[in-house]
């Protein structure tokens, strides 16, 4: 009996620990690395999702958060499949989803913004810009509470997440955009090489011109041409990506771009990595016309 009273207290201590409230760094420290990775995989800042997660969660210790491992107060919606939570909030009994761990909640997090068309512009955003992903993210209509922005700011503020947006706080994973001054495995070519969409590219330097590249490249001209979807009447700029591998037919983390002035369908096809016909493909209406300032263009 001794034996059986111990494992049942032993049981209620774990029970009252897990549902007890962490501090912000306790909550930062738990769930940073996961943020960084869905950061890299989908581009929402790390110290958006940390903030929104200790916001929604209250650091981790609300019933939806222990019960439902629900950091982030999602709702069921239409098409939620998965298993489920009844909750009272905005009104009585409300469905909320319910996750098998806290990291199915977080990677849920980032594909609900990902996929939702009215977060699409969000993602014009940089990562480092959690002030403009805070008031985005009230505008869109993320929250009902007219404060939610500047909970989010103050948040990240008062518990310096925003060092987990840096290249300093956070670590590499496949996908990422990434530089590194390196040898290319094209023999005798040393430059800047980054990847975008998994794709290898170099920035255009001041005086590089189509032929001086394809000779420093070892890459036939028509095909670097090809790769980068223009005619060689076209010049080079100064800060133009140039690929050296070819782009690909989708992207691979993010679904909308919401077209700005000055873009055009190559812009577009160059800054997120993928062909232009493939853009064209996936938007049927750029087949007569460029994209006009607002349009959502699928990229995926």
């Amino acid at each position: 009996m001794k034996k059986i009273a111990i494992a049942i207290l032993a049981t209620l201590s774990l029970a009252s620990f897990s549902q007890r409230k962490m501090t912000p760094n306790e909550y930062a420290n738990t769930y940073k690395d996961i943020a960084i990775t869905k950061m890299k995989e989908f581009g929402i800042p790390a110290s958006i999702t940390l903030a929104q997660g200790m916001l929604e969660s209250g650091y981790g210790g609300s019933r939806l958060a222990v019960r439902a491992n629900n950091h982030f107060g999602i709702k069921c919606g239409g098409k939620w499949s998965g298993a489920k939570i009844y909750h009272n909030d905005d009104a009585k009994g409300e469905c909320f989803r319910k996750y098998r761990s806290a990291k199915e909640s977080y990677n849920d997090h980032s594909k609900f913004l990902t996929e939702n068309k009215r977060y699409a512009s969000l993602f014009n955003l940089k990562s480092t810009d959690y002030k403009g992903w805070a008031k985005g993210l009230k505008a869109a209509g993320y929250a009902t509470d007219p404060n939610y922005a500047n909970l989010l700011i103050s948040m990240i503020e008062r518990n310096e997440l925003y060092k987990y947006d840096t290249s300093k706080g956070r670590k590499k994973s496949k996908g990422d955009k990434k530089s590194s001054r390196t040898e290319s495995n094209i023999i005798g070519f040393e430059r800047l090489i980054s990847a975008n969409n998994g794709v290898n590219y170099i920035v255009a330097q001041k005086g590089d011109n189509w032929s001086s590249l394809s000779n420093e490249l070892g890459i036939n001209l028509k095909r670097l041409l090809r790769i980068n979807d223009l005619p060689a009447s076209i010049p080079i700029r100064e800060g133009d990506f140039i690929y050296i591998k070819n782009k690909k037919s989708k992207n691979q983390t993010i679904v909308f771009h919401n077209a700005q002035k000055g873009e055009n369908k190559h812009s577009i096809s160059q800054k997120y990595g993928i062909k232009e016909r493939s853009l064209i493909r996936l938007n049927p209406v750029l087949k007569t016309r460029e994209p006009i300032v607002g349009d959502l263009l699928r990229l995926r």
